[in-house]
């Protein structure tokens, strides 16, 4: 029989390179699924790959993706660092959409904005998240709730309470009763890097933040004191360092980014606020930043991967006729391979009579 053994010395090559191993497991398993869905692999695989970066027009797409995965992903990075398992990014994604976005409808004038009401609106989205997750760090803290059970929970009350929104107070009076708010005016609006594509400024936001992150976590000692008060909470006490300090800063950075994340795609690509702001990038984000091995610079490619795998489920939906379920399933056969992978980076497979 085959028996898993622990290996004395895990490679430490192999656990830098198993995410690329883990992206060509995922292409091959796709391409088998393509074969047993009687389409084309080698079609298949191009329309996930390399039809989204064929062009400008594509890689704007796939870079109006990045700037949401990558915010959130830098933010579940740093939490995970500190052994804080925050599973709730979306509802402070949905939280950091409701705060900013209303922000944003209540100056917005038809004729302010500009560059300090843009960043009034990105401020206010931040502490929205900020404020859910700091709900999560609270229960954890204060009566020793699990932070994965209690963050997840928060990302369905975020989404109703964002659906009662825009059903009501805030539903656009002229907008033929449909469940979303008045489009925001230009001034209110993220400006566009790339003239002719919707590539906007968040993506610039979201590579600084990423910049940031790894300063902070490798290059200051409030960063170091975080990872150990997370990860070792008894060397942490005996060294002087509060594993409480690591919950709450980690918690309310992610939460800052996610809901960052969330206003930028309500004065970003959507203009307004919807019931279905977010695809999913609060859960996707998850498997962005173990890919990325948790570091801020790793989620940048990680990421990126993630996008394609959005875009060209689009693609593939348009030009293949695959279910919209497909993004889905590439996402959760990357994150297998990427668990399958670590496993026999520290186990080895024997044979044993």
């Amino acid at each position: 029989m085959l028996k898993l053994e622990k290996r004395p010395a895990p490679s430490a090559l192999m656990s830098w390179t198993s995410p690329l191993l883990a992206v060509l497991l995922t292409a091959l398993c796709g391409a088998i699924l393509f074969v047993a869905l009687g389409k084309d692999p080698v079609s298949g695989l191009a329309v996930f790959f390399i039809e989204p970066i064929r062009d400008l027009q594509g890689w704007s797409e796939v870079g109006v993706k990045v700037a949401p995965l990558l915010l959130i992903a830098v933010g579940l990075a740093i939490c995970f660092r500190a052994n804080v398992f925050n599973i709730g990014a979306e509802g402070q994604l949905v939280l950091g959409a409701i705060t900013g976005g209303a922000v944003g409808l209540y100056f917005d004038d038809g004729e302010g904005g500009g560059a300090l009401m843009i960043a009034v609106v990105l401020i206010a989205g931040a502490l929205g998240g900020m404020a859910w997750a700091a709900l999560t760090a609270f229960l954890r803290d204060r009566f020793n709730a699990s932070e994965i059970l209690v963050s997840l929970m928060l990302v369905y009350v975020a989404q109703l309470l964002l659906s009662v929104l825009v059903h009501g107070v805030l539903r656009d009076p002229q907008g033929f009763n449909f469940p979303q708010s008045r489009m925001l005016s230009d001034g209110f609006l993220l400006p566009m890097i790339v003239e002719g594509t919707r590539l906007h400024l968040g993506l610039l936001l979201a590579l600084g933040a990423s910049l940031l992150a790894w300063v902070y976590l490798s290059r200051s000692f409030a960063g170091f004191r975080l990872q150990v008060g997370g990860m070792a909470p008894a060397a942490a006490r005996y060294a002087g360092f509060s594993s409480r300090r690591a919950l709450w800063s980690s918690m309310l950075a992610c939460g800052a980014l996610a809901g960052m994340a969330g206003v930028g795609e309500v004065i970003g690509p959507i203009g307004q606020l919807t019931p279905s702001v977010s695809p999913g990038y609060g859960f996707a984000a998850i498997i962005v930043a173990y890919v990325g091995r948790l570091h801020p610079i790793g989620v940048v490619f990680s990421s990126f991967i993630m996008a394609l795998f959005y875009i060209g489920g689009e693609l593939s939906q348009s030009r293949l006729g695959m279910p919209s379920a497909i993004t889905g399933v590439f996402q959760g056969i990357l994150l297998f391979a990427l668990l399958a992978c670590d496993v026999l980076i520290h186990y080895k497979l024997s044979w044993r009579k």
